[in-house]
């Protein structure tokens, strides 16, 4: 997932925060009495064994960092999650959306079945932070040998849930209801030509016990260890687009003689951003798009017979994503016809995912559960993100909750950004994760009882 601008900080102030955990944000304090808290035995629990719980979960971390895998391919990555969880005597479901996984941990107790979901997939990014558990993998990626990197956080996702996955397991007695956990591949997308991610695992079933609701969480690289959190519509749709052009070759000496297909690729791109410019009505519809490939040629002197050109459309509406098709084809057979080659637009072209939304009434209601998790180091002032994420499948199925964590070092006030080379993850700020998902267990459960 593309890295998060998350802005307008307000600090709810439990306990007196650090100096560096006010730096960079906007004070508005509330008396904690505003805020009625729900007392559970599960907090009590994890209260009192946080501490050996997050050895654990930082060892995990390190692990799936220093040995990422990409979409649909995370075999090892599989094999390491489906093993803890059956040393801690639960039943593993493998093999779903070629290598995903779930697994259920049945509490003592009556109550709703819940949702817990991870993504594991890494990234073809190069790392470049010196760590001493950085990744040295690399592998093939469209044709290319690239290194391999958990460049979006998700070893931190895997391992959080883990932690809870631990915990939940060695506390069932206190469990009401049951918990459906999710370790989900190809987040970041499938290979060209395979399904995957979450819309295949729906596809296989995984929801054939349908939860009642389903949390996830993503690491950004702000906040301090804060968790963010946006109703409604949080994250864009986004597909990617493709543009194949096909002209005449020649010699570079000699342009008169081609159909210059990288003119016309010049062309096109430049264009494309008059349907956000002068199209839109950005106002009330954001949208994006972005030309993140460009492919022509071989040699300096060889004017080619082909090019190509590859990005991505990130948008809130479906009007808006329909509109941006017509215009981009509108845009690109013209041009084409101009400068005498042909076109060809390909949408979705490693499929689509559709807008993330968080459920208002869980926002409204949990909210105090994230609060509570972060020792009031939360925000639901942000705007919506440009980012996308598949999660938004599961959310289309039941009503979802989707929050994001700040990972940067504390007292940093900026930090490298999701899917760069320089991004980490700091794991004192994984506890909040933690937590995080335990308060909404909590709570969702002793709200929703059959007690």
């Amino acid at each position: 997932m593309n890295k998060f601008l998350l802005t307008q900080f307000f600090i709810i102030v439990l306990s007196a925060p650090s100096m560096a955990q006010l730096m960079s944000v906007n004070e508005n304090s509330l008396n904690q009495a505003d805020i009625e808290f729900t007392p559970s035995e599960l907090k009590s629990a994890l209260n009192n064994e946080i501490d050996g719980l997050m050895t654990k979960v930082v060892k995990w971390r390190h692990h799936f960092h220093q040995y990422p895998e990409l979409g649909n391919r995370e075999f090892e990555t599989s094999k390491y999650i489906a093993q803890i969880l059956r040393d801690l005597g639960l039943e593993v479901n493998t093999g779903i959306a070629y290598t995903g996984l779930t697994a259920y941990i049945r509490g003592d107790n009556p109550g709703p079945l819940i949702a817990l979901r991870a993504d594991i997939d890494g990234l073809p990014v190069t790392e470049m932070t010196n760590l001493s558990y950085a990744s040295k993998v690399t592998t093939q990626y469209q044709g290319n040998e690239v290194g391999v990197m958990h460049a979006c956080g998700h070893d931190a996702h895997i391992a959080i849930l883990l932690g809870v996955a631990d915990f939940l397991s060695r506390n069932t007695d206190k469990l009401h209801g049951d918990i459906l956990l999710i370790f989900q591949p190809a987040e970041e997308g499938p290979p060209e030509g395979e399904e995957g991610g979450a819309e295949l695992m729906l596809k296989e079933g995984i929801f054939d016990e349908k939860p009642d609701v389903v949390f996830g969480l993503h690491v950004t690289n702000s906040y301090n260890g804060a968790v963010a959190l946006k109703s409604g519509p949080a994250m864009a749709s986004a597909e990617a687009f493709r543009i194949n052009i096909t002209g005449t070759q020649s010699h570079g000496s000699t342009p008169w003689a081609s159909n210059d297909p990288i003119m016309a690729a010049f062309d096109i791109g430049t264009s494309l951003q008059t349907i956000i410019s002068r199209r839109i009505d950005i106002r009330e519809n954001p949208a994006v798009i972005s030309v993140g490939i460009v492919k022509a040629g071989s040699r300096n002197n060889i004017i080619p017979e082909t090019a190509m050109l590859e990005g991505t459309i990130r948008t809130f509406s479906k009007d808006i994503s329909d509109l941006i098709h017509r215009e981009m084809e509108t845009i690109v057979t013209n041009i084409a016809e101009a400068h005498n080659v042909e076109a060809e637009v390909n949408y979705a072209v490693y499929g689509s995912y559709p807008v993330t939304f968080n459920d208002p009434e869980l926002v409204d209601r949990y909210s105090k559960s994230l609060i509570e998790a972060t020792n009031g180091i939360f925000t639901s002032d942000v705007s919506a993100s440009t980012g996308a994420e598949d999660f938004s499948f599961f959310a289309q199925e039941v009503p979802g909750l989707y929050f994001w964590l700040g990972v940067n070092a504390e007292g940093v006030k900026s930090a490298p950004g999701n899917h760069t080379p320089y991004f980490v993850v700091h794991d004192s700020a994984l506890d909040k994760g933690v937590k995080s998902f335990i308060n909404l267990v909590s709570d969702y459960s002793a709200d929703n009882s059959t007690n």
